[in-house]
């Protein structure tokens, strides 16, 4: 089916958006060390865009469980070429991965529409002076500690992981507009596996919708995480169909962004999602008909 698409936000609340992962990473835990040479990162960009990608999620630094930070300057060293031979290709729709300021800052510079920090800016308070001074969206991502602690030692959320991850996230919206941030550029993620349980994982897929009276999109990353693996038994290879199942509960939850490493796959259940939960149904001439 041929389609006039805008990438990027264009299409923010009219449909959801599909955004694809570009780890160029040696050590992220799905698909570390694939695309972390510069051709190999740029021709997979491509691909992503071509499967279906609204916005292309470039990170480099590795936010797994267990991942130890890495320097600026690593960082840098690693992202910066990907954006550079991306923005000379005319490509649309990127967002910089990142909890640093300096990073997300060159990256708009080469072409980043999204700033997706999972910290919420709490890493780096001075994220919120970028995105401020840039005016690009900017993600606000629930973490519980650091990637590198997150999910060892107790996990509890005495107040109950929704009602908790929600005040969090009320809280960091609050103080990024404080921050000269417009309300209009901001979206909010719970933060899969980011210090969560299975059971929270699932409870906080359960109920979605509970993120939505925040007043601002919602993005829900849950491509391939450890809590589908628990639930099903598989693999990291081998969780496409345990989030295509996420993915479908995430839209009819109410999430306008999925974040997602297999787009093909997931861009068609997110089209038959948003048919049953948007009534975004094709007209006659733009589907094909079985008899």
């Amino acid at each position: 089916m041929k389609t006039t698409h805008r990438f990027g936000l264009d299409n923010l609340g009219q449909r959801t958006l599909v955004m694809g992962v570009l780890n160029v990473t040696p050590d992220s835990f799905s698909d570390g060390g694939r695309h972390a040479v510069l051709d190999a990162a740029v021709d997979r960009a491509h691909q992503l865009r071509e499967e279906g990608a609204d916005i292309i999620d470039i990170g480099g630094e590795s936010t797994r469980p267990g991942a130890i930070a890495v320097p600026v300057e690593e960082e840098l060293r690693r992202v910066l070429p990907v954006f550079e031979a991306l923005q000379a290709a005319g490509l649309r729709g990127l967002s910089v991965d990142t909890t640093k300021a300096v990073v997300a800052r060159r990256a708009v510079e080469l072409g980043a529409e999204v700033i997706n920090d999972v910290s919420a800016c709490s890493f780096d308070p001075e994220m919120v002076t970028v995105a401020k001074e840039t005016g690009t969206h900017l993600v606000l991502g629930h973490t519980l500690g650091s990637p590198l602690t997150m999910q060892t030692g107790p996990i509890e959320y005495p107040s109950g992981v929704t009602k908790t991850v929600r005040t969090a996230l009320a809280d960091a919206v609050d103080r990024t507009v404080s921050g000269g941030v417009s309300l209009g550029k901001i979206l909010v993620d719970p933060g899969f596996g980011f210090g969560k349980t299975v059971e929270h994982n699932c409870q906080l897929l359960r109920e979605l919708s509970e993120f939505r009276r925040l007043g601002v999109p919602v993005v829900v990353g849950t491509s391939r995480k450890s809590f589908l693996g628990a639930v099903t038994g598989r693999k990291v290879e081998d969780r496409i169909y345990a989030t295509a199942s996420s993915v479908a509960l995430s839209v009819a939850g109410g999430a306008d962004v999925v974040r997602v490493h297999d787009v093909r796959a997931m861009a068609d259940v997110v089209r038959v999602a948003d048919a049953v939960v948007r009534n975004m149904i094709p007209a006659p001439t733009e589907r094909t008909e079985f008899t």
